[in-house]
Order: structure tokens, then sequence, then C-alpha cells
């Protein structure tokens, strides 16, 4: 957490941030949605969050959305599919990364909501996504799973909207941004 720059991203709660850290969430078994685009600090964020989780104590798991419906789908086939669910209810920290990044299976939508609800009131869940709450429903291809998921998630949440520049591309705007005020200095 000490290594999150603030200062680069103002849009983010520093305040709601500061508290997540105290990880008082876990202990109501409160979720936590961090929802921005790509590079902005979510999946740091929510490591970050993770660690202090692990350092307390607590067991953690972390993965994307993506590998979580590709688990939860070959289990199924596998006749796997309450073990798997038992596996990811299991842990008090449940991170799910890149909600929307990429698309899920037909049944990921459902194999997600099936985690979810499993944990629903009794775990909580760090989901990192670049997917506008209200543009859930198209998303999954499914607004009742989609409307039931945030059902859940949202009862007892803390939601971090981040909107700012992306980290990974600061650097590479750093360098634009002096090019063109060589350009222009010349120019002038």
């Amino acid at each position: 957490m000490a290594d999150f720059d603030f200062a680069a991203q103002p849009g983010v709660d520093e305040k709601l941030i500061r508290d997540l850290a105290t990880l008082r969430f876990l202990d109501d078994a409160s979720n936590v949605l961090f929802v921005g685009p790509p590079g902005v600090g979510k999946t740091m964020l929510s490591v970050a969050l993770g660690r202090a989780a692990v350092d307390a104590g607590h067991r953690v798991y972390f993965t994307t959305a993506a590998e979580l419906a590709a688990k939860c789908h070959k289990a199924a086939l596998e006749g796997r599919w309450k073990t798997c669910t038992r596996f990811f209810a299991g842990p008090k920290l449940l991170i799910t990364d890149e909600l929307g990044y990429l698309p899920l299976p037909e049944d990921g939508a459902s194999a997600l909501f099936q985690v979810i609800n499993q944990r629903y009131l009794k775990s909580s869940t760090i989901l990192t996504t670049n997917v506008g709450i209200a543009d859930w429903a198209g998303a999954f291809g499914d607004a009742t799973v989609a409307a039931a998921m945030l059902d859940r998630l949202l009862h007892r949440a803390a939601v971090a909207g981040i909107d700012g520049p992306s980290y990974r591309l600061r650097g590479h705007q750093n360098q634009a941004d002096a090019m063109r005020k060589g350009v222009n200095a010349r120019v002038s």
C-alpha cells in the first residue's frame, strides 16, 4: 500500500483506501469493487490489500475472472463442481481480477455468480473491473445473472472508482510531452 502513488491518481478516494487497509471489511464479510480503465492501479491496490490480509493471518486467493471461470468449467466437466465451489468459498478473501477484460465463456458468468453466492455474507471478495456497474448486464450477456451478482456484491461493499491516467503509459506520456516541447521550442 505504501507504494501506491495517490498524487498520480487524484481521483482515488485516499481515505477509503486507507480505511480498507485496516482490513475491517474482512470482519464484516464486506466486498470491495475497484472499477476503472486499465492501468490505474486496481490490481495493485487489490494485491496490497491481499498481502495485508495474508500478513494478518488470513487465507487469501488471487485469480482472474477468466481463470476462475475456466477452473469452474473444467471442474463441472470432471464432476468436481462441489469441490471447486468449496475451494473458492474457503479463503477469507478472494481477489478476482480483470472482470470484463476478456469475454467469459457462456457458463462463465453463471460460475462466477455461484462462487459469489457461496461467499455471500460469509467472506469477502475484491473484484477489479474495467466495466462500469451500469454495463454489467451487457458485459455478461445475461441481465438476470448480472443483477443477482451485483445484488450480493453491493449489499455490503465499498466501491472505489478510479478514473485517471495509466501508470504504465505515464512514462510514455512524459516522453511524448518532452518531445513535443522540444519540437515546439525549435519552431518558435
